[in-house]
């Protein structure tokens, strides 16, 4: 097959075609500027050395995020952290208006296409429009590189401004995120392209089991696991404390994001159980009994903002830490007759994690974007259906209604089981601060220990309140834009065949 045969079969195509080739840009686009904003915090040159005498800080940047090297990880972490939403929002574009693509390519098929040929239609849309996103974001990338280069007064940068990752690492950047959304095309695909007769009909008769449910109940215990985790650790002489915690941390915080994300499926479709039971209205009830046909929907839908949910509520109740542990410390020093002040720089903390509740908004916003694509989709791919139920009768408002409860029904509780395992995941481990004052005299061994000074870490209920509130708001939004969009597929002209 020809390349311009091959262009115009992967172009060709409905307005929702094209639609999907611009999110799928748009997307690529902006991993790709998050990416790159993470390799230039790489690409910070590390000064000094064992011989060097310099501490190795980089004292051309204000911020100490930037100059002290061994805070880059965490800012490289956070970008990348945000870059994982972004992923999500590319995987629910390449979705976008799937029903028709896979029509189209069965069609494709059926006239005499091999599957290579077919693989090579879906990837090539796929990876051609995230090429064109990942190029323009490197162009908005070197234009924000240089607009955004400003030194203060004393020479000092607020930004990496005077790097620049190398050349094989942009190019890197450049080609994963088209591979990546040419392989997810791919599998998505893989029936219609094996087997084109598979999007004739398509029935789901498989129901959640209570597994989902079980992860969801170890979520929210895993945190009791962190500290004989790493206890055990430090018995067999594996690693040294601090690590122990991290791996045993990291492993409890995957597990119980893998357990909230999974277990919606189980959420949506007992919230359609119990919204076919006990609903009166007609929207109600056919928001119930559409959860329960198809309950996984929210599981995929909701993963990258319950993802942001659990996160955060984890950072707020880290940050409450850390003001317990402050205010102990410095009730400690008053006691040991050392004026009450404090040895840490609770700006400098609770700034890097003000940094990091910023990036998490961004994520969650992103997040909202995605699950609009993946609501707008699921409209689309119904319209012809819903606009035959207008036509026999049935009010818009009936189906609006029906959105909005097929959205909060499982999203409300999804969300109070993500923010207890986000707090439970800190709070867990670490209760309480204690403190054991000294109080010295003028040699050091004069030293007397007083009594151990314990206070409890209190639960950040308003930061909770907030997060929460934000995310409904968020699905609020969505839902809205959602209505507009079910409002123009619900003409009678969608009835129309040809």
């Amino acid at each position: 097959m020809k390349p311009a045969t091959l262009l115009r079969l992967a172009l060709a195509g409905s307005g929702t075609d094209t639609l999907r080739v611009v999110f799928t840009a748009v997307s690529s686009a902006l991993a790709g500027l998050t990416v790159l904003s993470a390799a230039t915090v790489i690409a910070i040159p590390e000064l000094g050395g064992p011989d060097s005498g310099s501490d190795g800080w980089n004292s051309q940047y204000r911020s100490s995020l930037l100059a002290e090297p061994g805070l880059r990880p965490g800012v490289v972490a956070t970008l990348l952290l945000a870059a994982v939403p972004i992923v999500a929002l590319a995987g629910q574009c390449v979705r976008f208006g799937s029903p028709g693509r896979d029509r189209r390519l069965a069609a494709i098929r059926l006239a005499g296409a091999t599957p290579r040929q077919a693989v090579l239609i879906a990837a090539g849309e796929t990876a051609m429009a995230a090429t064109v996103g990942s190029i323009a974001g490197l162009g908005v990338y070197l234009v924000l590189h240089r607009v955004l280069h400003r030194p203060y007064a004393d020479g000092r940068l607020p930004l990496p401004t005077d790097v620049l990752p190398s050349a094989p690492e942009v190019v890197g950047i450049l080609l994963v995120v088209p591979v990546l959304a040419g392989l997810a095309a791919v599998l998505l695909l893989r029936k219609v392209i094996i087997t084109p007769f598979g999007v004739v009909r398509r029935a789901r008769g498989r129901k959640p089991s209570v597994l989902p449910g079980v992860l969801i109940i170890a979520g929210v215990f895993a945190p009791l696991m962190i500290r004989p985790f790493g206890e055990w650790l430090l018995t067999q002489n594996v690693v040294r404390g601090s690590t122990a915690f991290l791996i045993g941390a990291t492993l409890m915080i995957v597990a119980a994001i893998v357990g909230v994300v999974i277990g919606t499926g189980w959420i949506a479709y007992t919230a359609g159980r119990v919204l076919r039971r006990y609903a009166r209205r007609p929207g109600a009830l056919l928001a119930g009994r559409q959860l329960m046909a198809d309950p996984w929907s929210g599981s995929r839908t909701f993963a990258s903002l319950l993802a942001a949910v659990i996160i955060g509520a984890g950072v707020y109740a880290y940050r409450s830490y850390l003001l317990t542990m402050f205010a102990a410390t410095k009730q400690a020093n008053a006691l040991a007759g050392d004026g009450g002040g404090s040895f840490y720089d609770t700006g400098f903390y609770l700034g890097a994690i003000d940094l990091i509740n910023v990036t998490i908004g961004i994520g969650a916003v992103i997040a909202a974007i995605g699950i609009l694509v993946a609501v707008a989709e699921g409209i689309v791919s119904r319209r012809r259906a819903y606009a035959a139920l207008v036509a026999q009768g049935v009010p818009r408002r009936t189906l609006g209604e029906a959105l909005a409860w097929r959205a909060f029904a499982p999203l409300v509780p999804a969300v109070l089981i993500a923010l207890s395992v986000g707090v439970g995941l800190i709070r867990t481990p670490l209760p309480a601060v204690s403190v054991t004052p000294r109080r010295c005299g003028g040699e050091p061994t004069q030293c007397v220990q007083l009594p151990e000074l314990t206070l409890a870490v209190p639960v950040p209920f308003r930061d909770l309140a907030l997060i929460g509130g934000s995310a409904l708001v968020l699905m609020t939004l969505v839902v809205g834009a959602a209505l507009l969009v079910l409002r123009t597929s619900t003409d009678l002209e969608e009835l129309r065949t040809g």
